[in-house]
């Protein structure tokens, strides 16, 4: 096998803002295994490490992966176990790239990683519609597009403007839709002080609310225990979860007991790492959804067949794939707030390439 990558900075098509800032580039890297005797069979992976969130947003970071890469090319017949001895978890968004490509390479490199309802009969997964962070009256707009677009879930990035405004807008939504007509979900990125976090919660429950995503900073886990027992919106772990492995997942859920959790397989280390959290949030009552983590559609779509593996029961945040103007052309398409890959279209990896 021959095993490569190649760096693409994603342009977004407006400002992303979260409590954490405002992203307007992304810089990922395409890895691609191939066939040495044969260059039409490849499989192609994507490592995105997300600023402010990847373990492995380092410094180094390409010098890493491409010793990596190296090390496997010297691989005769390079399977799974092998992958997941050279690659630890403290390196989660490449052992999730590399694990793409080599998925993508042994299922006959047609970006078919995973083959079920979603990858091969047009059965789509219902998503949420995420409105990223702005002016009051930018949210409002993106906030009508959704809707008209057909979304029944929104999910709305709190934290970063002003408290009231989020609430004039949570209230501008309710008063055109009840809960049993559009669901929605909040994203707090960990903004909220802990001495302020359940007095705002509180107060962002009278809109009937879902659910909302870290409203504190990770490792604060005395604090995260109160607020889930004390908080009349159900709490999602997402931060919460990356940078843990092994038997500390388990003790985490335990001692947290959330009632959800969000599950980025980039940022978790792959695919069985993901697969191992949902184990354990099934045999402990939790439930989960699966997101993706700001990758191009490369890395989107082997999240999207994944998820397509598990009997889903909720909206999946898998809408990501329109962020971009530079994105890679695919089969993903996203009609009345759910995604399909449409087996009448092709792929454009020339930037992949």
């Amino acid at each position: 096998m021959k095993i490569s990558y190649k760096k693409h900075v994603l342009e977004f098509n407006f400002p992303a803002g979260t409590s954490r800032g405002v992203m307007e580039s992304h810089t990922v890297y395409y890895v691609k295994i191939e066939d040495s005797t044969d260059s039409k069979h490849f499989g192609l992976g994507e490592c995105a490490p997300l600023q402010g969130l990847s373990i492995d947003f380092l410094p180094n970071f390409e010098d890493i992966l491409a010793k990596i890469c190296q090390q496997l090319s010297a691989i005769t017949n390079l399977d799974f176990s092998t992958l997941y001895e050279l690659i630890p978890e403290s390196l989660p968004s490449i052992r999730f790239g590399l694990e793409t490509a080599l998925l993508d390479y042994k299922n006959g490199g047609n970006r078919i990683l995973f083959s079920n309802d979603f990858s091969t009969k047009n059965q789509p997964i219902e998503i949420n519609g995420l409105i990223w962070m702005g002016d009051k009256g930018k949210m409002l707009q993106r906030i009508e597009e959704k809707i008209n677009q057909g979304y029944k879930t929104l999910k709305l990035k709190v934290g970063a403007i002003d408290f009231q405004e989020e609430c004039f807008l949570l209230e501008r939504i309710r008063n055109s839709f009840s809960e049993a007509d559009l669901c929605i979900r909040l994203d707090a990125n960990g903004a909220f002080p802990p001495s302020e976090a359940l007095k705002k919660i509180e107060i962002l429950s009278k809109f009937g609310i879902h659910s909302i995503e870290q409203p504190i900073a990770a490792h604060q886990k005395l604090v995260m225990r109160d607020l889930i027992q004390k908080t009349s919106i159900p709490i999602a772990l997402d931060e919460e979860l990356i940078g843990i492995f092994g038997n500390d997942r388990q003790e985490l859920l335990e001692f947290l007991q959330p009632p959800f959790i969000i599950l980025k397989p980039t940022l978790l280390g792959g695919f069985e790492s993901t697969k191992k959290w949902i184990h354990l949030a099934e045999n402990h009552e939790i439930e989960w959804w699966i997101t993706s983590a700001l990758e191009s559609n490369i890395g989107l779509n082997a999240i999207a067949q994944f998820a397509g593996d598990y009997m889903i029961n909720l909206p999946q945040g898998l809408g990501t794939g329109q962020l971009y103007s530079n994105n890679v052309g695919s089969p993903l398409k996203i009609e009345n707030g759910k995604l399909y890959y449409d087996q009448n279209s092709n792929w454009d990896l020339a930037f992949t390439s």
